[in-house]
């Protein structure tokens, strides 16, 4: 298991070109359930890519990709690996140059390790458990600004339109102490800009464990925290709610529901 961490980098770091060398006129985009929900020829080459070769590196692991056709469970005893090939596909099939690869890997049910790559502006985060955040081999650390001095990234439930009325009254209640907001189309890298003290938090409805798998445990590792809207641990076996904060103001309070 020694250098495992950097493996996983150098295999971001290859997906990233896949990426950057992509062909818009052959993206053979496909939809899937929810709106806005694509996917393309890239996702599903970068995660064959990953399948086969990050279970070389761990062959008794579980892989969980986002365009696996049945979801495997995390193993509670061993290693799992939860990737997801683009984040952002809606945003890389409109060629906005906001999109990432994530690659997490669980040890015994929990995050263990986490690699995430935007290749767009070369910017590679990583994490492992009680090792700190990196950003292109900097630690990095969450912001110490409060709420009201900061911004939020605020996710918008694109598959899910029933949540839609609910995060129109979260972002009303965030804009109330919020000096703004924004929206990456990324929980990837809406997480991210968390851990590197771009941002106060984030918060999203319904995310996938995908979506979340690495870059949380890069949250906490950048000294920030993570949890559903309830304020329990993330459960990454299926669907969660996610706030992620610097810890410097209570971002539950802005919770609604219904």
């Amino acid at each position: 298991m020694e250098n495992l961490l950097d493996q996983l980098v150098i295999k971001a770091y290859e997906c990233g070109e896949i990426l950057l060398n992509a062909n818009y006129s052959e993206l053979d985009v496909e939809s899937k359930e929810g709106i806005g929900n694509l996917v393309t020829k890239y996702d599903k080459m970068i995660q064959d890519k990953l399948n086969k070769e990050l279970l070389e590196l761990i062959p008794d692991a579980n892989f969980v990709g986002e365009e696996s056709k049945e979801f495997e469970k995390i193993k509670t005893d061993g290693y799992t690996f939860i990737v997801d090939p683009i984040d952002g596909t809606y945003n890389f099939a409109r060629n906005l140059k906001s999109s990432a690869i994530s690659i997490a890997l669980f040890k015994d049910g929990e995050p263990y390790m986490g690699v995430c790559y935007n290749p767009y502006i070369d910017e590679m985060y990583k994490a492992e458990k009680g090792k700190g955040a990196y950003l292109n081999n900097k630690l990095i650390h969450v912001s110490n600004k409060k709420i009201e001095d900061g911004i939020m990234y605020m996710g918008s439930s694109p598959y899910y339109p029933e949540l839609r009325g609910r995060l129109v009254k979260v972002l009303d209640k965030v804009m109330e102490k919020a000096i703004d907001y924004r929206r990456a189309g990324s929980a990837v890298l809406e997480l991210l800009a968390v851990a590197a003290g771009r941002v106060e938090g984030y918060i999203e409805l319904k995310v996938q464990p995908w979506d979340c798998g690495a870059a949380s445990l890069i949250v906490t590792e950048a000294g920030g925290t993570v949890t559903t809207e309830d304020g329990k641990p993330i459960d990454y076996n299926g669907s969660t709610s996610i706030v992620a904060s610097n810890g410097q103001s209570d971002l539950l309070q802005f919770i609604v529901k219904e």
